[in-house]
C-alpha cells in the first residue's frame, strides 16, 4: 500500500473514531492563561449568543470550489484593547465587519489566521481534529505579528459553542467537513508603523468538500527557482496572511502552465520547502529495498503543519517505513532518485487538502509576467 493511501486510511479512522487527538465537542477543555493579569482574560463562559432570525441556505459544497460554498448562519467575534484585555465573546449572525479605513490590518497586514476542520463521524458525533495544535500555532503566529495572545483552551471553548449553535452545518459525509477559520487582525485606526493597540478575533465556518475537483488524481507541480515562499529569518513558520498574497502570482503562472500547484524551493541548492500551502513528503527506497520517509525540517521557513505532525507521528509509531527523517532534501536528489528508480512516492499534506499524491513536477523554462 502506498504511503498516501495508508495515511488517508489512518486519518479517516482518526476523524471517524476519535483516536489520536480528536476530541468530542462535549470534552472538557483545559485553561492555560497567558495574558497579563492586569488585563481581562478571554473567558469562554461569558460567551453570549444572538441567534439569526433568517437562516442561510445550505449550499451543495461538493459542487463548488473549496471555500466558496458560503458560510454558516453564525460567527464568533471577540474584541481586544491594550490595557483592558479581551471583551466578552459574542456569537452573532454572520455578517459584515466594520473597520476604520486606517486599521493596521489594511495597511501593514497585521493579521494571522488558522485552518481547522470539524467532522461528523460514522456514529453521528461531531469532532475536531487536534485543535489544540492549531491554537498553539495561532498564538505563535500572533506573537510574531505583535498581536495579542489568548488562553488556547478558552478560544477552543468559544469555537465549540459556535459549532454547537451551527451543528446542522456539519456535513454527514465521509468526503466533506466543516472548515473553521479563526482570524485575528489589528484594528487600531492609525497609520503609524507600530503594533496595533486594538484587535479583533473572529471565527467563521464553511462546509467544504475536496480541495481538488478530482480528488483521486495526482496533482502536478511547477517549480520555478526564481521565486521563494519564505527566507531564513523571515516568518515562513507563522500563519500570516502576508505570507500568502505574494504566492498568488506564481500560482497563477503555474495554472497557465497546466499545473495544479507550485513546488517551492529555496537557496542555490534548490532545497525543497513546500507545495503550494502544504508540506511535502518524499518516500525513497534504499539499497536494501528499505523505505525512508523524508520531509524538510522546521528551520523557520516551513510552516509546522498539524497534518504534517500527525503523519510523522503515525509513521514513526506504526513502523510502516524503515526511517522517518526531517532533513534537507534538494531537487537534484529527488530527480536523481527518480532516474535511479529509488523514488517511491511524493505527496503533500495540509488541513484543506489532507493528503495528496504528486504525479508530476515541471521545471519553469519560460517567463510569465505578472498580470
Amino acid at each position: 500500500m502506498k504511503a498516501t493511501k495508508m495515511i488517508l486510511t489512518l486519518m479517516r479512522s482518526v476523524a471517524q473514531l476519535g483516536r489520536h487527538g480528536c476530541r468530542y465537542l462535549g470534552a472538557n477543555i483545559s485553561r492555560s492563561l497567558v495574558s497579563s493579569p492586569q488585563e481581562s482574560q478571554l473567558d469562554s463562559s461569558l460567551t453570549t449568543v444572538q441567534h439569526a432570525l433568517v437562516r442561510r441556505a445550505k449550499p451543495d459544497h461538493t459542487k463548488v470550489p473549496f471555500g466558496q460554498a458560503g458560510c454558516s448562519d453564525h460567527m464568533l467575534t471577540v474584541r481586544w484593547e491594550q490595557g483592558r484585555g479581551w471583551e466578552e465573546p459574542r456569537i452573532r449572525p454572520y455578517g459584515e465587519l466594520s473597520l476604520d479605513p486606517c486599521s493596521k490590518v489594511l495597511h501593514y497586514a497585521q493579521e494571522v489566521f488558522e485552518g481547522m476542520k470539524v467532522y461528523r463521524g460514522v456514529d453521528g458525533r461531531v469532532r475536531l481534529f487536534r485543535p489544540d495544535l492549531n491554537m498553539k500555532r495561532m498564538n505563535t503566529s500572533a506573537r510574531r505579528a505583535q498581536l495579542p495572545t489568548f488562553p488556547t483552551g478558552e478560544l477552543l471553548g468559544c469555537i465549540r459553542r459556535l459549532i454547537e449553535v451551527d451543528e446542522s452545518w456539519v456535513p454527514a459525509s465521509s468526503s466533506s467537513s466543516l472548515y473553521i477559520r479563526p482570524t485575528l487582525i489589528g484594528t487600531q485606526g492609525s497609520l503609524g508603523l507600530a503594533p496595533s493597540t486594538e484587535a479583533l478575533l473572529f471565527v467563521v465556518l464553511c462546509p467544504v468538500g475536496s480541495y481538488y475537483s478530482q480528488a483521486a488524481r495526482p496533482v502536478s507541480l511547477l517549480c520555478d527557482p526564481r521565486f521563494s515562499r519564505a527566507v531564513p529569518g523571515g516568518a515562513g513558520d507563522s500563519k500570516l496572511g502576508s505570507n500568502y498574497a505574494p504566492t498568488l502570482m506564481v500560482q497563477e503562472g503555474a495554472a497557465r502552465e497546466g499545473c495544479d500547484q507550485v513546488l517551492w524551493v529555496q537557496g542555490p541548492n534548490q532545497e525543497l520547502a513546500e507545495v503550494g500551502a502544504m508540506n511535502i513528503f518524499v518516500v525513497l527506497r534504499g539499497e536494501q529495498g528499505e523505505q525512508e520517509l523524508v520531509t524538510p525540517p522546521l528551520d523557520g521557513t516551513v510552516l509546522p503543519g498539524v497534518t504534517r505532525q500527525s503523519v510523522l507521528e503515525m509513521m514513526r509509531e506504526g513502523g510502516h517505513v524503515a526511517r522517518v527523517e526531517e532533513r534537507t532534501i534538494c531537487l537534484t536528489e529527488l530527480l536523481a532518485a527518480q532516474v535511479e528508480g529509488r523514488l517511491v512516492e511524493v505527496f503533500a499534506t495540509g488541513t484543506a487538502a489532507v493528503v495528496n499524491q504528486i504525479g508530476r513536477i515541471r521545471e519553469q523554462t519560460t517567463q510569465f509576467p505578472p498580470r
